[in-house]
């Protein structure tokens, strides 16, 4: 798939779909020549682009590399803009010149040191090496392309070669130069219970884009960009799109230069960044995912999801239906005790429901939010017999049993925090700003390290646990280590992450076999990077159905339904306070990993009996439903009603579900058109048995009931007739 032309000095990386080209400028600047759909050869139309850009072009005083596409652009040395680099040499000077030494095709993909990163048995791996002549820097810059995904993954790895010690200022993970800037540019930001919501809007001149600077991905921005050009829809046109492997402070933009030509960039958040690179030492960036679409935004997705799915999610649950679940916290929140779980628990197996999760308020004597985060050992008020003898009675009843944690936390108020004042990320002498009565914990040391994985180790064994739910209720703010010396402080955003990465992975090494679901006051750091180490992340705490519409929506641009957690809560809804019915909010949630919060024994019969019927649906469908290929049919951003669904790999299965918002008096019947099917298969809906074509589907659509009341959701189940039987 990775080629090398000694001739043209190109370098070509293509499968079956895409191409990117990569041509060596006067032999030592890796300059971008292309990438879109598959190209055959490196034409000469092509290679006329650079052919001006010679040996003696780079050795005159002008700044030939200021319009130059480049692979690897440093600001510094010949080029005004912004670049993926910045350094700091000893003698103060940022200048650095970094020009071709080798190149090695590997087979496989290399994992990258400290950071989770897609994995790589059908891929192959370009590693080029540039040097800095003058301080002997090193940057090892690396593409990875798969067999069955159009998405490219790059990152950087920089070697301090020289004798003097360097200050990275700025490294981001990838930087593609476009030829042109007409093109729209998608990002997705919100807010707590509003998270990623789409944004479009066409480029301009100068910067544009989303970051943040809080320590995390964010609930009010994504490491994410996409660029549609002119034309581009859901199903349609050239979309290329860019999402980083990373859950911490991150930047993701476009500049337009004054020959409206876009670069766009994605990678650590550089404001309060720095990090000293002692001579012999390595810095790797984390990875970024570059997908090339020509089937639209639906297409877009579908490669993402592909790649989630493929390369990104591990363990038992990666590629299996995951448990039915029942959360008590908006059924008890802290008020709860032994007998009200247990009561809760056995109304949920009556039901049908395959796990008990236990929330908030079973540690310490954590009766509101003010108190007891560390202090991970069980509160014997609310349970007698702990966490054991809970969970010996859940799994009895035949459930496994889940707990709720958060582990990167400190509250004041308890025993961990008077016994070590000085684990928590603060600035001496200054006010320790607190969010929610809490604290963060300085993951940058080893011994809070080792603390979080040995106490959480062993309340999972205690619980005997089949599912973790790993919060994390507060952003960063005075960044400041007691374990980290002056000139290193500004290292410390990335190395929370690095240690959060390690706790994570240690504590889910020693229970292979437990789904990990990570949280972060709902949908704050829900990011690819976290999806190499757990399977699922909570979408939203807002769990309205017409409001999980537009977040799962937005969400489905870049991830799968299987890694988002989505449950059936109460009505009138905790966040909203909008009344839905059942089945609407059941069939949203059916968009994700699915769920309840609620309490049980508040529901009349007939709605436990409805809840049993629909527990029974989602175990048959879960699969479709969780991994088949993602459709968006109806934005809710755009009109009242929003509809998607998913179709098997043999296109012979599907589930469509549509939502109607508000109920409007003397309406036609609509048509929602599919996507997906076969045109030359008939389908019959398990529900009803009606039948239609394929092709009937595709063009005219499915005729949709007219609404009553607000808020209402149908569903349809098509399953393709055996060869040979009659439509009638």
């Amino acid at each position: 798939m990775i080629t090398f032309d000694a001739e043209s000095r190109c370098f070509h990386l293509a499968n079956d779909r895409i191409s990117y080209i990569i041509r060596l400028g006067a032999g030592k600047y890796p300059l971008h020549l292309y990438w879109g759909p598959r190209v055959r050869r490196v034409s000469e139309d092509l290679l006329s682009a650079l052919s001006a850009y010679t040996d003696e072009t780079f050795s005159l005083h002008g700044l030939p590399l200021d319009r130059l596409p480049q692979e690897c652009p440093t600001y510094g040395c010949a080029d005004l803009r912004e670049g993926m680099l910045q350094v700091r040499h000893a003698d103060g000077t940022h200048a650095l010149d970094l020009q071709y030494e080798s190149h090695a095709i590997l087979s496989g993909k290399p994992p990258l040191a400290g950071l989770p990163s897609a994995r790589g048995e059908t891929a192959q791996t370009l590693v080029l090496t540039l040097t800095d002549g003058c301080s002997g820097l090193s940057v090892r810059l690396l593409y990875t392309l798969w067999e069955d995904v159009d998405i490219i993954a790059r990152s950087v790895e920089i070697v301090n070669r020289g004798s003097a010690p360097v200050v990275l200022d700025r490294v981001l993970s990838a930087c593609v130069d476009f030829e042109q800037a007409d093109f729209s540019l998608l990002t997705l930001s919100g807010a707590w219970a509003r998270e990623r919501q789409p944004f479009l809007r066409p480029l301009v001149p100068g910067d544009q884009g989303v970051s943040t600077a809080r320590g995390a991905s964010s609930a009010q921005t994504s490491p994410f960009l996409a660029l549609l050009s002119p034309g581009a829809t859901e199903e349609q046109g050239l979309v290329y799109a860019f999402a980083l492997c990373y859950s911490g402070s991150f930047t993701a933009s476009v500049h337009v230069d004054q020959d409206f030509t876009a670069r766009a960039m994605l990678g650590i958040q550089p404001f309060g960044f720095s990090w000293t690179l002692a001579s012999g030492e390595r810095f790797q960036a984390p990875e970024a995912y570059l997908c090339c679409s020509a089937q639209g935004l639906g297409g877009m997705s579908r490669q993402f999801h592909r790649l989630v799915h493929r390369h990104i999610t591990t363990g038992p649950y990666a590629q299996t239906a995951r448990p039915i679940l029942i959360n008590n916290w908006e059924a008890t929140y802290f008020d709860f005790n032994e007998e009200k779980l247990l009561a809760l628990a056995r109304q949920a197996r009556a039901v049908g429901i395959d796990l008990f999760v236990l929330d908030d308020g079973w540690f310490g004597h954590r009766d509101r939010d003010d108190s007891s985060l560390g202090d991970w050992w069980e509160d014997l008020r609310k349970l007698p017999q702990g966490l054991g003898g809970l969970s010996s009675q859940i799994h009895a009843m035949g459930m496994k049993f889940g707990l709720w944690v958060e582990p990167e936390m400190v509250s004041p108020d308890s025993r961990l925090y008077r016994a070590h004042p000085d684990w928590c990320i603060h600035v001496p002498g200054r006010l320790r700003t607190e969010a929610r009565h809490q604290l963060v914990l300085d993951l940058s040391r080893p011994e809070v390290r080792d603390y979080i994985v040995e106490a959480i180790s062993e309340a999972l064994t205690r619980g005997q646990v089949d599912y973790v739910k790993w919060d994390m209720n507060r952003n960063i703010t005075m960044w400041g280590s007691q374990g980290l010396p002056a000139g290193r402080q500004q290292e410390l955003p990335h190395r929370y992450i690095l240690g959060l990465y390690e706790v994570m992975g240690r504590v889910i090494r020693r229970f292979p076999q437990v789904l990990f679901e990570s949280c972060a006051g709902g949908g704050g750091r829900f990011d690819l990077g976290l999806m190499c180490l757990m399977p699922q992340a909570w979408c939203s705490d807002d769990t309205d159905a017409w409001m999980r519409c537009r977040i799962q929506y937005g969400t489905s641009l870049l991830f799968p339904p299987s890694v988002m957690g989505a449950h059936v809560s109460a009505v009138p809804n905790h966040q909203t306070g909008r009344s839905s019915p059942l089945f609407t909010r059941a069939a949203v949630a059916m968009g994700g990993s699915y769920g309840y919060e609620l309490d049980l024994g508040k529901l009349p019969e007939a709605e436990l009996a409805q809840i049993r019927e629909l527990n029974t649906r989602v175990h048959s469908m879960q699969q479709l439903l969780l991994y088949g290929d993602f459709y968006r049919l109806r934005s809710p951003f755009s009109g009242n009603d929003c509809a998607w669904m998913s179709v098997s790999p043999d296109r012979r299965e599907a589930v469509v579900t549509h939502v109607f918002a508000l109920a409007q008096p003397n309406t036609k019947p609509r048509l929602l058109r599919l996507r997906g099917l076969d045109p030359a298969l008939d389908y019959r809906d398990a529900d009803t048995g009606r039948v239609w074509g394929g092709d009937e589907l595709l063009s005219r659509g499915l005729r949709l009931e007219t609404p009553w009341n607000d808020y209402q959701a149908q569903q349809f189940h098509l399953v393709a007739l055996p060869h040979g039987e009659s439509r009638v």
